[in-house]
């Protein structure tokens, strides 16, 4: 299917939320000034306009001897943070999370493009920043915690971006826009020193989603990101999100985003740590992803639940373009996740 012209606003003046995918990032993604209705039809109230709305975006940073992961999450009830820092050659893991009620400590940016998302607590100072560049977009994260600092700088020069909004259930939506296989630069101080996110030949993948969501929802996702002789891979992978009509299912071969097929994940639910088996319907992907470790989440509040878990270890496989090129992936190291919501 097509990419569509993208609008300046994903929300037109009449309150109508345009749906597609688009050639580009959609700069301001004004959701709350959509025409949000109950499922009956009628105008839904101040508190459900609210309560309903819900934003997360994800800095992750993938490198053969360092990942990483940082989000910020605002459901309306609770608003969230975490990071996590693994190194597979040792198996260490450091991980942290934060919570805030109603979100009072976290401010999300409306843009992908140009704004600063950040959580603060004491002792804890997280920035996510946007800005234009004359050839494209550049994104950074910057984490502040006591004995550790992050640093990350991904450009998105002349790159294509997966970018789409698809309904959800009767009368919700969701945008989210996707990029993997952008080189990151940067710095990472903690006790061990510094060091140099370039020099490691660190990758980026990033996730800027918003939108009124399934009040009840669950998810698979894969991301790879790296490279693979003269070219950087990116793959973005999901199944039970973002389906509707369009699907969010695309690798990149250097600038160039390529769409994908359905995608099943077969792995043992009791169990997460045995691979997974990863295929397109389509035929482009075929992989088998071993879990190093696991960044896990859970929470049950009656009207707020999550069990969430963020798998992060290597990719092992092929890729089967349509185009003829194929590329032999091993131990290409990415992230899976199992996620179930309800908010």
């Amino acid at each position: 299917m097509p990419t569509l012209e993208t609008p300046d606003t994903l929300v037109d003046p009449q309150g109508q939320v345009a749906f597609g995918r688009f050639d580009h990032t959609v700069a301001h993604i004004n959701g709350r000034q959509a025409d949000y209705r109950t499922p009956m039809g009628a105008p839904a109230g101040a508190l459900a306009r609210h309560f309903h709305y819900k934003q997360f975006q994800y800095f992750g940073i993938i490198s053969d001897d360092l990942l990483a992961g940082c989000a910020l999450a605002h459901t309306a009830y609770l608003g969230m943070a975490f990071c996590y820092i693994f190194e597979p050659g040792t198996g260490k893991l450091r991980e942290y999370t934060w919570r805030s009620p109603l979100g009072r400590a976290l401010h999300l940016s409306e843009s992908p493009c140009e704004g600063e998302s950040r959580f603060q607590q004491k002792g804890v100072d997280i920035r996510l920043g946007y800005q234009r560049q004359d050839s494209g977009l550049v994104k950074t994260l910057q984490l502040d915690i006591d004995g550790l600092s992050l640093q990350a700088r991904m450009e998105e020069d002349h790159f294509q971006p997966m970018s789409l909004c698809t309904r959800t259930g009767v009368n919700g939506w969701v945008y989210a826009n996707k990029v993997a296989a952008r080189p990151v630069t940067g710095t990472l101080h903690d006790g061990q020193g510094q060091r140099d996110l370039a020099s490691l030949g660190a990758c980026g993948h990033h996730d800027f989603s918003a939108g009124y969501m399934r009040r009840e929802t669950f998810w698979n996702w894969a991301c790879l990101s790296g490279r693979q002789g003269e070219h950087l891979l990116g793959l973005n992978l999901s199944c039970g999100v973002n389906e509707t009509t369009y699907s969010e299912n695309c690798l990149w071969v250097d600038d160039q985003c390529l769409t994908t097929g359905g995608v099943a994940f077969d792995y043992q639910r009791d169990d997460l740590m045995q691979p997974w088996r990863i295929r397109s319907e389509c035929g482009q992907v075929d992989l088998t992803f071993t879990p190093s470790g696991n960044h896990r989440e859970r929470l049950n509040l009656g009207l707020f639940a999550s069990n969430f878990n963020q798998l992060f270890g290597s990719f092992h496989g092929q890729l089967r373009l349509h185009d003829g090129r194929r590329f032999a992936i091993e131990r290409h190291y990415g992230f899976v996740e199992e996620q179930y919501a309800k908010w």
